[in-house]
């Protein structure tokens, strides 16, 4: 037990069998987060599961919310698989089944398009673009780089993301934006959401971008992120097909219960139906 010690050496050992394994390098990089977080707490501590718990404790107690915590235990125990400590692995927390969003979090329609007209207003034709594409297609906005004119042109792409090949289709009218878009920006071929430089865009810097369009756009903070205009294609899409399935296929999910967590709303419906039943006398 003694010689369970987290090294950096041994990190990026784990690093390299991440990308072996063809994890996203979203997910990669937030997994070496989570672990030099948790050698950073243990100090010059020896790994046991006696720790391992203290530290879920702790997140607990500094605020984190059950699913983020989880998500940490999750890196962490990950980790622990790859340097074949299963004894030091330790129990999620248990989360009760979510049947609502919380307000603050679901995204409207309506104020989606306050984004866009904001967006565009201020002259950010890519940023408004991008979230119309995100949002259009439900993709991920790892994903984008599969959004390329060759895309635009044939209405479809082809996302290969953990081993599987995901075909998503293009809106007509989202071609026409992009092709003319690409035109302007002069891109003949390839990616078509660039820097100025020339580079892919960054995670970082489209939820910055995002986030700067809020206050002038006047919708609240919690609500603007890359991964809530995914949320907002899932509802509206759900509430044309009624299939669950046939979502679970378009987003890309290999469990349903995943596509559930998409269809959450703040339970304004639910209100509805209440009101509706009439046994209040």
């Amino acid at each position: 037990m003694n010689d369970c010690v987290i090294t950096e050496k041994e990190i990026m050992r784990f690093s390299v069998f991440l990308k072996s394994e063809e994890r996203e390098k979203a997910t990669i990089e937030k997994y070496l987060r989570e672990i030099r977080f948790f050698r950073s707490w243990m100090g010059e501590r020896a790994v046991t599961k006696e720790a391992a718990i203290e530290w879920k404790d702790y997140l607990q107690k500094q605020g984190y919310v059950p699913a983020t915590v989880n998500a940490k235990l999750s890196a962490l125990n990950s980790f622990f698989s790859f340097m074949g400590w299963e004894q030091c692995k330790v129990k999620f927390l248990r989360i009760q089944r979510q049947m609502f969003r919380k307000p603050s979090m679901e995204l409207t329609k309506e104020e989606y398009e306050r984004l866009l007209r904001t967006a565009r207003g201020a002259g950010k034709e890519r940023l408004a673009l991008l979230m119309e594409t995100i949002c259009s297609t439900g993709i991920r906005v790892s994903e984008l780089a599969y959004i390329t004119r060759e895309a635009a042109q044939r209405g479809r792409t082809e996302v290969v993301l953990k081993g599987k090949i995901r075909v998503i289709l293009l809106p007509g009218k989202l071609c026409r934006k992009l092709l003319k878009y690409a035109q302007e920006q002069e891109i003949n071929s390839g990616e078509i959401f660039l820097t100025k430089g020339g580079g892919s865009l960054s995670r970082r810097q489209i939820w910055r971008e995002m986030k700067e369009l809020c206050k002038k756009a006047d919708v609240e903070s919690s609500k603007v992120f890359p991964h809530n205009l995914r949320h907002l294609f899932a509802t509206s899409y759900y509430g044309i097909c009624k299939d669950i399935v046939k979502l679970a296929d378009v987003l890309g999910h290999s469990s349903v219960e995943t596509t559930r967590i998409y269809l959450l709303t703040a339970g304004e419906e639910h209100v509805k139906n209440l009101e509706q039943m009439s046994l209040v006398i």
